[in-house]
């Protein structure tokens, strides 16, 4: 995959690359393949794996047209990082481009925000299926269809993935592993641990996973 180095931090040793899919991946000297400069923006290929790159070498420059896309990618990046967003917008992110995305950190009104607007367009496709299946039963007491019903049954399954990607990314950007995701679907500790993570404040400054999110100030 290529990317471009975002940041490099040679104290300590890590740093991290803007993937042409929109992700960062976290690095160390240790995965490069050979001797190269990790100044910021530098071009490079790498093999990803589970939010690392791997087997780092730089990428050979290739005509403005076959790079637009990945400067166009580290800047959509960048930019995300760079402002916050309104509720509704968090919530078309996680179901657009941040779909099945577990690497990075989510602060907390992103968090919520997928949540909030989770349950309110399941109400109305609910709400959509009733008038639905009442224009085409009628108020008569014999069963009838429930075919309006459809949209929010396919609406749940589709958005699991998001949710559960959401709820890891907001595990990151208070400085936990994802792995901890588990404990909100125990039967016994799941809501007290969506609550818990739900409000943590976001651990400020940059951490193994990213910059801190737009929008979160000093604690």
């Amino acid at each position: 995959m290529r990317g471009t180095v975002f940041h490099y931090d040679q104290d300590h040793d890590y740093g991290y690359i803007n993937g042409v899919d929109g992700k960062r991946y976290i690095f160390s000297r240790a995965d490069l393949t050979q001797n190269m400069t990790l100044a910021r923006r530098t071009l490079v290929e790498f093999t990803p794996d589970d939010g690392t790159a791997h087997d780092i070498v730089a990428a050979k420059s290739t005509p403005s047209s076959a790079s637009g896309a990945p400067q166009q990618r580290r800047r959509a990046t960048e930019n995300r990082t760079a402002r916050s967003m309104g509720l509704w917008a968090y919530f078309l992110r996680a179901l657009g481009d941040d779909y099945g995305n577990f690497t990075g950190r989510a602060c907390r009104k992103e968090f919520w925000a997928f949540h909030l607007w989770f349950y309110v367009v399941l109400v109305a496709l609910f709400g959509f299926g009733i008038l639905l299946n009442l224009a085409i039963n009628g108020f008569d007491d014999r069963p009838g269809t429930s075919i309006g019903y459809i949209p929010a049954l396919l609406f749940v399954p589709a958005a699991i993935l998001p949710s559960i990607a959401v709820a890891v990314r907001r595990l990151h950007d208070i400085g936990l592993t994802g792995w901890l995701v588990l404990l909100c679907y125990t039967p016994a500790l799941g809501a007290v641990a969506f609550l818990i993570f739900g409000l943590l404040p976001s651990q400020f400054g940059e951490n193994r996973w990213g910059p801190v999110p737009a929008g979160v100030g000093p604690a």
